[in-house]
This record gives structure tokens, sequence and C-alpha cells, in this order.
């Protein structure tokens, strides 16, 4: 079946009033009806009665609110739905014939970071493809963390995966937890919410200090990992495509590492050698 039809079809099947959606994207923007309308240029009257389902909007209108919004690619389909118009957005998995470039960006992205680790992600913060140095930092996790999909974050802080390994597990998961805030922020999504809630609950290995450490004199926040190589640290960037009209795309986030000191560095390189 067509990806399209699949997704709007699927969409019916949940769909509500799009005036419920409309009021819930507004309240999470925290944004009244006057500011809203402002910014859309329509009456707060007629804004009003598009939330009350008086008045049904054109799909001009939805993907305008939707912009005004800032609403991610995969709701702006659920709101069209809601308003009785055909999805605008694709979402095909990355191995889609249609998406090759961009896969092929991602690969090369992930390629040319050698002998450094990389990763790419998907809005869960499920592993959609590595380099190979990563796995050099996944020994010692448990095989159960390691079973697809593998969910980095519950990897990385969960007890029987990475998180003995973190020297400065405070600061990472305190990190962590606030990237997953603005993310649920941005995205309202009830899965990262969901998953934020439970890294929350996970206990530090025995022996961790809860003390938080004062601020470190760089400029980000580094990533301190114990391995057989010595203790690695690292900073680390995250890489997004710009403009894409494609789900899939818009939720697929590049984590790329970087040695933040030159031993880190001359461990990496030796290792990549071997």
């Amino acid at each position: 079946m067509h990806p399209m039809n699949t997704a709007m079809q699927s969409a019916h099947r949940t769909a509500r009033p799009f005036g419920d959606y409309l009021r819930h994207w507004r309240q999470h923007r925290r944004l009244s009806q006057l500011a809203l309308a402002h910014e859309a240029d329509i009456s707060t009257r007629h804004l009003s009665f598009v939330e009350t389902g008086r008045s049904l909007p054109s799909r001009e209108m939805v993907l305008r609110l939707a912009d005004r919004l800032d609403i991610p690619l995969r709701e702006r389909n659920a709101l069209l739905v809601a308003a009785g118009y055909a999805p605008m957005y694709r979402d095909r998995p990355l191995d889609d014939p249609a998406l090759s470039a961009a896969r092929q960006a991602v690969e090369l992205i992930l390629k040319s970071h050698e002998p450094y680790p990389a990763l790419a992600v998907d809005r869960h913060w499920n592993l959609v493809a590595a380099n190979r140095m990563l796995p050099h930092l996944l020994e010692g996790a448990d095989a159960s963390l390691l079973c697809p999909p593998v969910n980095v974050l519950r990897l990385s802080l969960h007890p029987q995966g990475l998180a003995a390994n973190i020297a400065n597990l405070t600061q990472w998961r305190n990190h962590l937890f606030e990237r997953l805030r603005q993310q649920v922020q941005a995205t309202g999504d009830a899965g990262l919410a969901a998953l934020l809630e439970e890294l929350r609950a996970y206990p530090v290995p025995e022996g961790t200090d809860m003390h938080i450490e004062g601020e470190h004199l760089g400029v980000v926040m580094p990533f301190q990992f114990r391995t057989r190589f010595g203790t690695l640290s690292f900073i680390s960037t995250t890489t997004i495509f710009g403009t894409p009209l494609d789900v899939t795309l818009q939720e697929l986030a590049l984590e790329t590492f970087f040695p933040a000191d030159a031993a880190t560095g001359a461990a990496l390189r030796d290792l990549a050698r071997q």
C-alpha cells in the first residue's frame, strides 16, 4: 500500500476534531487566541469559531496556523486530516529509494567522522545507523539493551547499560534530561515524555557521586567515558536536515562526538588503526 494512503488511513482512525488539535497546540505553545490570531493574521472571532467547530478552516489556513505554532510535520499531517484534507508530508523509511540522497549524506557524515564515534537516531532516540567506532563504546552493556531497536538514551543511563562507565554521570544525566525536556516541549510527543519519566526513575550505580560539580572551565558539557583504553573525554554536536519535507528526515538527528583532549584523540586514532 502506498505510504501516503497508509498514513491517511491511520490518521483517520485516530482523528479527533480539528478544533481540539488546534486548541491543544495553542495552549502547548502558551498562546492566547488573541496572540495566535495576530500571528496568523486572522480575526480572534474566526479563530474562536474554528476551535469550537463552528467554522471549518481552509487548507491554507491549517498550514498557516501549523507554521505559526511551529508544529512538527507528523502532527501537521494529523491536523490536515482532522480538517478533512489529505496529509501533505510523506513518512518513508530511510531506506526508501526516494530518500537515497539523504541516506547517502547520512552515511557520508558517519563514515567521514571516523576515527571518532558518530550515530544517527530517530525521534525517540532509537539507533538508526552508526559508524564503526561506536561499538567500542558499548562494551559491557547487557545484551538485552543491544537488541533492536536500540534506544541510545536507555542504553546510556540504564544501570545494566553504560551508566557505570560514565565518569561524570550526574552531569551527563541532567544534560540529557534537559535535552529531552526541551524536545517534549517542542514536539508534544507523548513517547518522549514517557521516556523522560523512565530515565528519571533509573537508580544510579552504587558509588556514584550525586553532588553536582561547579561549572566547567570549558564551553560545552563534556562526556567522560571509562574504557579499557582509559577515560575518554568527548564533546558532542547534533546535526539535523535543513527544511525537510519528509517526516523521517525531520525526525532524524546525527550525534557526532569529538575528542575533548589530545589523549582521547590519540587513543581513538590508535583504536581505529587496530
